[in-house]
């Protein structure tokens, strides 16, 4: 019989406030240690072993799966000017390979990428910026090759095909071209991983001697490059979750100075955008769902300002669109995604209806501001994405392309429906549900329930192919909508950070309770899920109320609250001072010490656990996973299941080639219906 391995204690001390910690394996950061990296590989054979015997199944499932992709496929060209850029897939190929068509849909092929061949003897790829230059010619291109969330920028020639020397390494996710078409702007990383840095490259020079064009001191803040649709204007942000600003450059002038708009203040956040001469500034001064003020371009000061879109208590305004005739406004109400078209030449605002009661939809491409056409992603949990172009003067929607899924998918087979809990305090907290027509509520049913609940990140309720390996072997799936996302507007969110942390996870045990009475399922017929931010939320509901939930998979979990959040060095830590609060202040730390999931495992039986972690993860580090699992091995009463997987290769998001990580989630899968005794 396979053994579970058991992580050497090697004990220490740790105190603030007066208040002592003994931290057994505290000595797991080590990441050089090879005592260190061979407990993670014992772990993972230990792991191995477990669902050895659920090597059929993982099989099964991912074969299902690939079975409703279409392996060969293409997205829907993008316009840029004349020219028509789009990514396709192979059979067979991980990875997508980026294409352009020059001067109309019907011209040859240009293969400007291909991911495959740069992924070759690769632990690890993911693509960060793709940028054409202005006049096209150049590509500006970057890679991440050990999930490290560090990318390194490629330049090519279009023209010719040829890769240019310039490399530029260790940046972020951000890049902006000047309209020159030699010169970007880009992000740069220090070494706790915060974007810090504003960098310059002209083509042909030395990335080392690029200069910094603005630096970030305050480590609550970090900085992104954008431009304007329209192209005039490059946009500086420095921003954190509870303050930012905004700096803007003529982007026909890359050597000049950037300007500030209005300068930063506490609690207010405010983010600009261009159109003819007047700067568009989305706030939340005095306006806890955003207003949208005006302010010219040649005075933007906040003396300016006119209000252009009031506060709406019932609306949240996420963000805007801005075209020459039109504006788009994304926003959000009673729970679920708005989209308004304002028309510039009539004054008039249109409210765009969607088919369905619960639906989600994404924000499509529309790099061309002359135009009167919008496009967008619209999905539910039953219906796959589909991607439309609406029109903004009559509202018609052009139907471009839908997700094929393949087998026989019919939507009519599978129903949704939105439900409320009743919190703690008496918030009704939504709840999204997906099951196969003829599923009976009689407390029978398998569930998962999945939430994430954190930085204000909406969990929406978008369509997924492989789900339904579950719904089709009669699972209920339930999304909880809970506070600490935006659902519900900015209170949702502050009602769910910093002293508020604790309704993130009453509300989910509400959500599995309600859905426990009303017969939905039941405890033993009860898995849930959740990643990051949403690790720390299946950690936590797991030691408070570990007698609710039959399987829990927690991925890459933020479990060690309080240590991480003390330690500056860890990347990150101190730019999340405004989502979890500062333990240096003894307020914080007794709150985070109260619900930290590594801190209040004690001895006690657990649900059947499957931990995963990233060896490369600069969110979540590797060790957070791992003494969670040495801790509760050492001291759970139970006979149940505690699996650790750690990605040796990878970083914060497991594997990144596609068939790859259909796998991963066939492996996931495998272990919820291996423990609920789902068999086929």
């Amino acid at each position: 019989m396979t053994l579970p391995p058991l992580a050497p204690v090697h004990p220490q001390k740790l105190t603030i406030h007066g208040h002592t910690r003994l931290d057994n394996y505290y000595w797991l950061r080590e990441r050089d240690n090879p005592e260190v990296l061979a407990y993670l590989e014992a772990e993972n054979a230990y792991t191995q072993a477990m669902m050895a015997h659920t090597q059929t199944l993982q099989e099964t499932l991912y074969q299902e799966m690939v079975s409703r992709i279409q392996e060969t496929d293409s997205s829907v060209p993008r316009r840029i000017g004349d020219n028509y850029y789009y990514t396709r897939t192979e059979v067979g190929k991980q990875y997508d390979i980026h294409c352009r068509k020059v001067g109309s849909l019907d011209a040859p092929e240009e293969i400007l990428v291909d991911g495959n061949a740069l992924a070759t003897e690769q632990p690890y790829f993911k693509m960060g910026i793709f940028k054409p230059s202005p006049d096209q010619e150049i590509l500006a291109y970057s890679t991440d090759t050990n999930g490290g969330e560090r990318y390194t920028i490629y330049f090519k020639n279009l023209k010719t095909g040829e890769m240019l020397p310039d490399q530029i390494p260790h940046t972020s996710y951000a890049a902006e071209w000047a309209n020159d078409n030699r010169t970007l702007f880009y992000t740069v990383q220090n070494e706790e991983w915060r974007n810090y840095q504003l960098r310059r490259h002209t083509l042909g020079t030395e990335a080392t001697a690029d200069p910094v064009i603005y630096q970030e001191d305050d480590a609550l803040l970090s900085v992104y490059v954008d431009k304007s649709k329209d192209k005039q204007f490059i946009f500086l942000s420095v921003f954190g979750l509870e303050m930012s600003e905004e700096y803007f450059l003529d982007a026909t002038a890359p050597y000049g100075r950037f300007t500030r708009i209005h300068p930063r203040q506490k609690g207010v956040r405010y983010f600009a955008t261009h159109r003819q001469g007047v700067f568009y500034i989305r706030t939340n001064e005095n306006a806890p769902n955003y207003k949208l003020m005006t302010a010219p371009v040649t005075n933007p000061a906040k003396s300016n300002w006119q209000e252009f879109i009031p506060h709406d208590p019932d609306r949240f305004l996420e963000d805007i669109a801005l075209f020459a005739g039109h504006m788009a406004v994304y926003g959000r109400a009673h729970g679920l995604r708005t989209l308004q078209i304002y028309n510039f030449t009539t004054g008039e605002t249109q409210d765009i209806a969607f088919p369905e009661p619960v639906y989600a939809y994404a924000r499509g491409d529309n790099p061309e501001p002359d135009t009167n056409q919008l496009r967008f992603v619209y999905q539910s949990l039953t219906t796959a994405d589909t991607t439309y172009d609406l029109d903004m003067d009559s509202f018609a929607w052009t139907f471009r392309k839908q997700l094929p899924v393949l087998g026989a998918y019919n939507a009519e087979n599978y129903m949704t429906e939105r439900i409320f809990a009743t919190a703690a305090d008496g918030t009704q907290v939504p709840i999204s549900l997906v099951y196969r027509q003829g599923v009976a509520c009689d407390g029978r049913a398998p569930c998962l329930l999945y939430a994430y609940g954190s930085y204000g990140a909406n969990s929406e309720p978008r369509f997924d192919q492989k789900r339904l390996s579950l719904l089709d072997r009669g699972f209920i799936f339930a999304l909880a909508h809970i506070r600490g996302g935006q659902e519900m507007g900015r209170t949702w969110y502050d009602q769910g950070k910093w002293l508020n942390k604790k309704n993130t996870f009453t509300d989910f045990i509400a959500c599995a309770e309600h859905l426990i009475a009303q017969h939905y399922t039941n405890h033993d017929r009860l898995a849930i899920m959740g990643r990051s931010a949403g690790g720390l939320l299946m950690g936590a509901v797991t030691v408070m109320r570990p007698d609710l939930f039959k399987a829990v998979i927690a991925g890459v979990p933020f479990v060690d609250v309080v240590s991480t959040m003390l330690d500056e060095s860890i990347p990150l830590t101190i730019g999340e001072f405004d989502e979890w609060g500062n333990p240096k202040m003894k307020e914080y730390y007794d709150y985070m010490l109260s619900y930290s999931p590594y801190d209040n495992t004690t001895a006690q039986a657990y649900p059947n656990l499957l931990i995963t972690a990233g060896l490369n993860d600069p969110r979540v580090q590797y060790w957070e996973p791992a003494k969670w699992t040495a801790k509760l091995r050492a001291l759970k009463t139970d006979d149940n299941r505690l699996l650790l997987k750690t990605f040796m290769g990878a970083g914060h998001f497991s594997s990144s080639g596609r068939y790859d990580y259909l796998k991963d989630t066939a492996f996931e899968y495998a272990f919820i219906l291996d423990i609920l005794e789902i068999v086929d």
